[in-house]
C-alpha cells in the first residue's frame, strides 16, 4: 500500500485509468452519472493534494486505489476502486483496513461513504465489511432518492 501523493508516487496515469475503468460499468446503470467522467488528470492530481490517496499494488501492478477525507466524526472515502480482474480478492478490503488506520490515527471513530441507490451489489459488499445504512440522499435537481450513506463504527 502506497500514499498518493507522497514523494516519490508519479504515475497518476495508470490511477486515472484504474478509477474510469472502476467506474465505467456504471454508465447506463446509474443517473445522474458517475463523477468519475467529470475527474481529469489535473483534478485526480489536485485530489491527492487535498485528500490522503491509497494506492494497492500486486507485483508492481496498481491494482486498486481509495481516496480519503477526514471529516468532523468520521473519515471519508471516495473512490474506491479495484481492477476488475482482482475484484474478489481481498483488494477493496486492504484499503478499507487501510482506512480504518487512519481514521484512528486521526482521532475518527467511523468511515463514511456513499454509493448509489441502483447498485445493490455495492451495499451488500460493504454490508459485509460492516457498513450500515445510514441516510438517503438526492443528487441536485433529483426528486427521488440517488444515493445512500453506510458508515461503520470503528472499535
Amino acid at each position: 500500500m502506497r500514499r498518493v501523493g507522497a514523494a516519490g508516487y508519479h504515475d497518476y496515469e495508470a490511477l486515472f485509468d484504474l478509477i474510469v475503468r472502476s467506474f465505467a460499468y456504471m454508465d447506463g446503470v446509474i443517473d445522474p452519472p458517475s463523477s468519475a467522467h467529470r475527474l481529469s488528470l489535473e483534478g485526480l492530481k489536485q485530489k491527492a493534494l487535498d485528500e490522503i490517496g491509497l494506492a494497492a499494488f500486486l507485483d508492481g501492478r496498481l491494482v486498486g486505489c481509495a481516496f480519503v477525507k477526514p471529516e468532523a466524526r468520521a473519515l471519508y472515502v471516495g473512490k474506491l476502486a479495484v481492477a476488475a480482474d482482482m475484484q474478489g480478492h481481498g483488494i477493496g478490503y486492504r484499503l478499507l483496513t487501510e482506512a480504518e488506520t487512519i481514521a484512528r490515527n486521526l482521532g475518527r471513530d467511523m468511515l463514511r461513504l456513499e454509493t448509489r441507490i441502483e447498485l445493490a451489489g455495492n451495499h451488500r459488499r460493504f454490508a459485509a465489511w460492516g457498513f450500515v445504512k445510514t441516510a438517503e440522499n438526492s443528487h441536485p435537481g433529483f426528486t427521488r432518492t440517488t444515493s445512500i450513506e453506510m458508515c461503520k463504527r470503528l472499535p
